[in-house]
């Protein structure tokens, strides 16, 4: 019996455990960190006012757009030490750590370079008046050295991390550093009431957290150091897969940031602030769902490279139910329960109309349902051949604001990007059975997605038609018969139809094999 052979149970118990740890300090962290920036913006918005949580939204989705220059060379190092930590090729490990450590000091320096020549551009984002006390370019300036500080001091080491599926450790210390962090927010915004001071506690905790990740990879993995020159059809390699990462990011960049930048200059800073309490709620379903795909990762990305595709393939279809199931079951309690929510959180002054919160859900439903998907896409690696999609997709969503927002407001915004997630979605999926699972029909496939689909969409209709019994009481009383009947019929129901699809799933494999 081989070596690999011997070794082969351990790396699959190895990386069944790290997965459970990942997901474990991963949920931990975000139910920490979901419920500080609900509290943090509540008192933002009540104590010092809506446009200072507007600036917050703006600056920050700038400041994501000129993260492009990233690059998406963090994905595409950790993709390719997947290989090297499994040959246990040190060496390699070694070169790409130190390849890493100058393209992210380069890309802080670009950062700061970009940042500053958007300046004289910031009140021509900004329709309507800002906070008298307020200097944006002073403000602005503290916002871009946060993100330029991620890149410069010890941002490289993450990935190191990330390859060997311990996101755990980078969860846990994240904890730590933002529960500081908002606790100082809370306290200045409380007490001093000084915007300057809340905002500067970012890059201060930024370098914290940075250079607590620095001492413990260097605890945890003493023998990797910044050394070693890659060869060059290495270097070509991971220059293609940025590529088509930095096109990608390009779309991720154009359905959120770009939507509230649209919103500041078109809307105003209130309209942005409004609209960026609904993307919370969204934010954080989402940071909980992403934990599960985050700790998969890594061990996606090692099972196809030491499993056959018909046992990928399998895996795919039994991950997609699972997860899928359960975004129709979110989507349906954001669906019910937003409105009141929102009413019970900041009041009825900071809701959108019900058709732009219907929208919402749908983009929501849209958008992680690809999930299982991108995970075995990126997975894999095929981020270039998916450079066409990500271009069309971010054109599309910027035209489309930009026509929509002028005619049918906040509407406009939803709806451009409502369809952009429909093509990304289809468009990625073609991608995975077109390189990889060439022996299986996609039209069948997709198939399989859509009656996941009808089933969810007619759950969540079903749902909906009994809230709307519950009489008419006060925010908290209504918020709380809102979230009991959602609660009991959606779990049931979408409990029955993982039974129902997975007993179909088992017959689809078996013939499939037969």
């Amino acid at each position: 019996m081989s070596e690999q052979e011997i070794l082969k149970p351990k790396i699959k118990l190895s990386r069944t455990k790290n997965a459970v740890r990942n997901i474990y300090s991963g949920m931990f962290n975000k139910i920490f960190t979901i419920f500080f920036p609900f509290l943090i913006r509540t008192v933002l918005i009540k104590k010092i006012g809506i446009e200072y949580a507007g600036l917050n939204s703006l600056f920050s989705s700038v400041l994501q757009v000129l993260n492009l220059t990233e690059l998406g060379f963090a994905s595409a190092v950790v993709y390719s030490m997947y290989k090297p930590i499994a040959e246990d090729d040190k060496d390699t490990i070694c070169a790409l750590l130190n390849f890493y450590k100058r393209v992210y000091f380069i890309i802080g320096l670009v950062i700061l370079a970009l940042g500053s020549a958007v300046m004289p551009f910031l009140p021509h984002l900004i329709k309507g008046n800002v906070p008298q006390d307020i200097n944006i370019y002073v403000l602005y300036s503290i916002y871009l050295v946060n993100t330029s500080l991620s890149y410069l001091l010890f941002g490289y080491k993450n990935s190191l991390l990330n390859a060997h599926q311990r996101r755990d450790v980078i969860s846990n210390i994240l904890t730590i550093t933002q529960g500081l962090m908002n606790i100082c927010q809370l306290f200045i915004l409380v007490t001093i009431k000084n915007y300057y001071l809340y905002v500067l506690m970012m890059p201060i905790f930024t370098v914290l957290n940075n250079v607590m990740v620095g001492i413990e990879t260097k605890r945890m993995f003493p023998e990797y150091s910044c050394k070693g020159k890659l060869d060059i059809s290495v270097k070509k390699d991971i220059r293609k897969k940025v590529a088509g990462l930095m096109i990608s990011k390009l779309a991720q960049t154009s359905r959120n940031s770009f939507d509230s930048i649209f919103i500041s200059a078109f809307l105003g800073l209130a309209m942005t602030t409004i609209y960026s309490n609904y993307l919370l709620v969204i934010s954080a379903i989402t940071g909980i769902l992403n934990i599960v795909i985050n700790s998969l990762q890594a061990g996606v990305g090692n099972t196809l490279q030491t499993e056959t595709k018909e046992k990928n393939y399998e895996n795919l279809k039994k991950f997609n139910l699972l997860y899928t199931l359960f975004v129709g079951w979110c989507t349906t309690c954001m669906l019910c329960m937003y409105q009141s929510f929102m009413e019970l959180w900041l009041g009825k002054d900071f809701l959108l109309p019900f058709g732009a919160v219907v929208l919402l859900c749908l983009y929501f439903y849209i958008l992680k349902a690809g999930d299982i998907n991108s995970l075995y896409y990126n997975a894999s690696g095929m981020w270039w051949h998916g450079k066409y999609r990500a271009i069309t997709e971010a054109l599309l969503n910027l035209l489309g604001n930009f026509i929509l927002v002028k005619y049918i407001g906040i509407y406009g915004i939803v709806i451009s990007t409502v369809i952009t997630a429909i093509i990304g979605h289809f468009w990625n999926g073609q991608f995975l059975f077109k390189l990889y699972y060439k022996n299986n029909k996609m039209i069948r496939y997709f198939l399989f997605e859509g009656m996941i689909a009808v089933m969810s969409f007619s759950i969540c209709i079903l749902t909906f038609t009994a809230t709307t019994f519950i009489p008419e009481l006060d925010a908290t009383r209504t918020f709380i018969f809102t979230l009991l009947i959602t609660g009991t019929v959606a779990t049931i129901l979408f409990s029955f139809s993982y039974i129902f699809v997975s007993r179909i799933l088992k017959l689809t494999i078996y013939k499939i094999k037969k």
